[in-house]
């Protein structure tokens, strides 16, 4: 596989213009992604094209022969089968040559869609939550297919036009000069045209594609949200949301499609002009009348043969240009695509420190040992936007197998260390050190794989239940998934399933309850075997019943192993070995539940429902909570 395009630069306010030239650049590095099927695709469409020419003189000869030579069928029969045998070779070199272009453009799309998703996943969760999720889903989706009639159809469109109107031109001018010189002169009008056009359309079509974004984005938003909608009774209002969103959809739609309608109109007007000025000339010479032309410019008499074959060229001599008017429209469409694709992968990643000579992003130090980890955030700093922090010198320490909770009003911090943990950012000063290496030091990878996640509302994926347990440990075999999920308490109700491990489960944990759906995340911490474990108040929004079971297998969950809990309810820290109290960014207070009770401090008040009497942090805010 080539090499993967170079990533572009750091994201800044650029001019519009200035966009668009980085959106043609972008295009142009992928270029090398479509390998030898690219060209080929262009050989094929050649190859046809010659065969063509050869096809039009053994027509004209043929027509030729019968109308004035008066040849009988055994004198044509040798002339009409090669011909039979190029109509059928002709249509065989422009489907393969189809075929092979949508190879191209398949390398360059699958290319594109592991990068752009891999880069998204990345940048991380501080990027995500300033992002629509609908418009992502359409970047990746209708974005990069729209890529397709630019690397498919547009560029062979375009090889082909620069050469097989030049080899016409090499075939006619021997034949009849003033033939080929209309062609010379009309032909350029159709590009010049297509152009003026063109800019007109490219501007309309970027506005197009902002509004098909902003119309997935909210639909896909209305959608996520449809039970809070009903339930505050405005599912009517954003219905009608919807329906102007989609009206200005359709407007733009027309709109382009007035202009491409107009263009095509242009580009056939140009062609059927130059095709009616060559018949004229043809046709006053064959009937031997003079031509409106100065004497000294008089053409030669052409014969009917010459005259037939170069007829039979001429609207295979605008054909390329036409197909190249129709698509350059999709060359535009691909980029004000390109445009919105670039600017993601702009995106700068969180950053790494650099580990000797080599980048931290692609490799660095792994831990040795697979035993319970010791973890030390040491005056560690962070802010999301410059002028408020989210953490203001935490310092902490958390001992191998420990069970430590984080407490603290929305807007402390407890998130921002848990993404610090997760490696979706740096610290701007301080150290986090994992036995005693820095965080910053280790290969990503390879830390990754020793953590478990299990948030508040977790996501299951629309597939068997067996798949979704193994999310975290693809290769696992069936027995340990079953062993996971004994021991998350689930496999109880997995077993009642119509088809049990393998029973189909819908986007999102669709026809499952609540309960149901956190005990299978929590049968992927038990699967992947996890040295730290970092929940977020796993048991919130469940019922007594559910909510038993499942902190009976975070009890299970927390033998042997590390846990962070980020508490928002002081029933689920009591057992804790370690209770950290964030005040401001910073631990205000540590230990466990009775010996912070008996401090009578900012837990204690906590603990008598007095949260409200907490300082609030100046940098309160719910992407930090």
């Amino acid at each position: 596989m080539p090499t993967p395009a170079v990533p572009d630069s750091p994201p800044t306010k650029r001019p519009k213009a200035d966009s668009k030239h980085q959106a043609k650049q972008f295009l142009d590095r992928h270029k090398p992604l479509t390998g030898s099927y690219l060209r080929l695709a262009i050989a094929m469409h050649l190859g046809s094209g010659a065969l063509l020419i050869a096809q039009a003189w053994i027509l004209a000869h043929v027509v030729n022969a019968f109308v004035f030579e008066g040849a009988d069928r055994a004198t044509l029969t040798p002339w009409m089968l090669p011909l039979l045998g190029l109509f059928a070779l002709r249509a065989l070199l422009s489907w393969a040559g189809e075929q092979t272009a949508f190879r191209a453009a398949a390398g360059v799309k699958r290319h594109l869609r592991d990068r752009v998703y891999r880069h998204i996943q990345a940048i991380g969760p501080q990027w995500m939550s300033g992002q629509r999720s609908g418009a992502l889903a359409e970047d990746l989706t209708k974005g990069i297919e729209a890529l397709e009639a630019y690397f498919a159809r547009y560029l062979p469109a375009m090889a082909i036009t620069m050469l097989l109107p030049l080899a016409i031109l090499v075939v006619v001018a021997p034949l009849d000069w003033l033939s080929s010189l209309v062609m010379a002169l009309t032909a350029p009008l159709i590009p010049i045209f297509m152009i003026l056009i063109g800019t007109r359309v490219e501007a309309i079509n970027q506005q197009q594609w902002k509004s098909l974004a902003r119309m997935g984005a909210h639909f896909l938003d209305v959608i996520q949200g449809l039970t809070t909608l009903k339930l505050f009774n405005a599912s009517r209002r954003e219905a009608r949301v919807i329906a102007e969103i989609s009206e200005d959809y359709r407007r733009r739609t027309m709109e382009v499609l007035r202009v491409a309608f107009l263009s095509s109109a242009v580009l056939e007007f140009f062609s059927t002009l130059g095709i009616a000025i060559i018949a004229v000339f043809i046709g006053f010479r064959l009937y031997q009348l003079d031509l409106p032309l100065p004497e000294a410019m008089a053409p030669p008499e052409i014969s009917f043969l010459n005259g037939f074959f170069i007829l039979l060229l001429a609207p295979e001599f605008f054909l390329p240009l036409r197909n190249l008017g129709t698509h350059y429209h999709g060359r535009l469409e691909a980029i004000a695509a390109a445009e919105r694709l670039a600017e993601i992968l702009a995106t700068p990643l969180p950053e790494r420190p650099m580990i000797g000579a080599a980048s931290a992003a692609s490799s660095g130090q792994c831990l040795a040992s697979d035993s319970p980890l010791a973890i030390r955030f040491e005056d560690v700093h962070f802010a999301y936007e410059a002028g408020r922090p989210a953490l203001a010198g935490a310092n902490f320490v958390m001992n191998p197998g420990e069970r430590v909770a984080l407490v603290g009003p929305s807007g402390a911090g407890k998130t921002t260390i848990a993404n610090l943990l997760l490696g979706f950012g740096q610290p701007d000063a301080g150290r986090i050190l994992i036995d005693d290496l820095a965080l910053a030091d280790l290969d990503l990878n390879d830390w990754r794989r020793r953590l478990a996640w299990l948030p508040q509302r977790p996501r299951l994926f629309q597939g068997s239940v067996l798949d979704n347990i193994r999310l975290g440990a693809p290769e696992a075999s069936l027995e340990d998934s079953i062993a996971a999920a004994r021991r998350a308490q689930a496999a109880e109700f997995i077993d009642q399933l119509p088809e049990g491990y393998h029973t189909r489960v819908g986007e999102q944990g669709v026809g499952l309850s609540g309960g149901q759906i956190q005990r299978i995340a929590l049968a992927r911490a038990f699967l992947r075997d996890a040295r730290l474990v970092i929940l977020d108040e796993a048991t919130a929004s469940l019922d007594p019943a559910n909510e038993a079971l499942v902190q009976a297998g975070i009890d299970a969950l927390a033998r042997d192993r590390g846990m962070l809990i980020i508490a928002h309810r002081l029933a689920t820290v009591r057992q804790a070995d370690c209770i950290l109290v964030l005040v401001g960014g910073r631990i205000a207070e540590q230990g466990t539940h009775d010996e912070l009770l008996a401090q009578c401090g900012h837990y204690a008040r906590m603990a008598q429902g007095t949260l409200d009497s907490l300082p609030h942090p100046s940098n309160a805010s719910g992407a930090t909570s």
